[in-house]
């Protein structure tokens, strides 16, 4: 979302909920065109904001791919091209201690997929199979 839109977005939610404290009713309310909530989460949001005051307006939320650009992305990119078979947990251990970033392992994994850098575990070398003997046995008696 555009930084433009998220701000007539916060706008709104701000308008939603002083309209509520100032006494008028939902269905009052929820004449304007531009809502962008559902009645719940308006009664929700007036109760965190009278709990809270108004850092409950704010919306925190970043998203996952937000956590890996930049230098981070390329840092994850590199690592897995120079050993390619590390786990995601030791990835996501490393992205902690060199940027200080808490990266799920499951995006790791997208990130990992997206860049064509997917886990790939070492395998033992199995052992060949022995091939069964085409002399037939003889029947056994029963």
């Amino acid at each position: 979302m555009d930084e433009t839109r998220r701000k007539e977005r916060q706008a709104a939610r701000e308008q939603v909920v002083a309209a509520l404290q100032a006494g008028q009713s939902w269905h009052t309310v929820s004449q304007k065109p531009d809502l962008p909530l559902k009645r719940a989460m308006a009664y929700r949001l007036l109760r965190a904001v009278r709990q809270q005051g108004k850092s409950a307006l704010q919306d925190g939320r970043h998203g996952h791919p937000s956590k890996l650009r930049g230098e981070a992305r390329v840092f994850l990119e590199a690592r897995c091209r120079e050993t390619p078979s590390p786990s995601s947990s030791a990835l996501q251990q490393a992205l902690h201690e060199r940027f200080g970033l808490h990266v799920s392992v499951s995006q790791i994994n997208r990130v990992r997929a997206a860049l064509g850098v997917s886990h790939r575990p070492e395998r033992f070398p199995q052992e060949k199979k022995r091939k069964h003997s085409l002399v037939a046995r003889p029947p056994q008696n029963g």
